[in-house]
């Protein structure tokens, strides 16, 4: 595992990530090696349950969460479109927002709690229309999260 890195910011999270790596230097996806055997069981049961062929899970990201450690407010980046995170170790509230946010309320704001092996999905609006963070941990915490890669958009034809 190593630190997560934003541009200039150093996260307090440990990641490690399989299939792709983003590199938000660049704004671009890097290779990563594939997604290990130890995470295949894990990625056939969780396609299983939101209907996609396990093969479409393409990218992997293993995530530590030391007490006191925080993820901001975000949507995940665009190169990717289904999103599934599995919870282990400590628990964790998941709140989300609409994006873009409003400013000057959370009215529509709200919170899930992510317990000990639970999981959560987001696709569609939930995936592009909400954005998402997880407050300081009070535990320690692990996520594992895959990712389908985002479908190149299509040109009408004539354009």
């Amino acid at each position: 595992m190593r630190e997560a890195k934003y541009k200039d910011y150093t996260a307090k999270r440990r990641i490690i990530s399989y299939g792709a790596s983003y590199d938000f230097s660049s704004n671009e996806l890097a290779p990563a090696g594939p997604i290990p055997p130890f995470l295949h069981t894990l990625r056939e049961r969780i396609a299983e349950w939101v209907e996609v062929p396990a093969s479409r899970f393409t990218h992997a990201l293993i995530a530590e969460y030391k007490t006191g450690t925080q993820l901001g407010w975000h949507r995940d980046v665009p190169d990717f479109e289904i999103i599934v995170g599995v919870s282990l170790g400590g628990s964790c509230r998941m709140r989300l927002r609409p994006y873009p946010p409003k400013k000057g309320t959370s009215a529509d704001s709200f919170s899930l709690n992510l317990e000990p092996r639970s999981a959560y999905h987001m696709r569609g609006e939930a995936r592009w229309g909400w954005q998402h963070s997880i407050p300081p941990t009070k535990t320690l915490r692990y996520s594992i999260t895959f990712r389908t890669r985002r479908e190149p958009r299509r040109r009408a034809s004539g354009s």
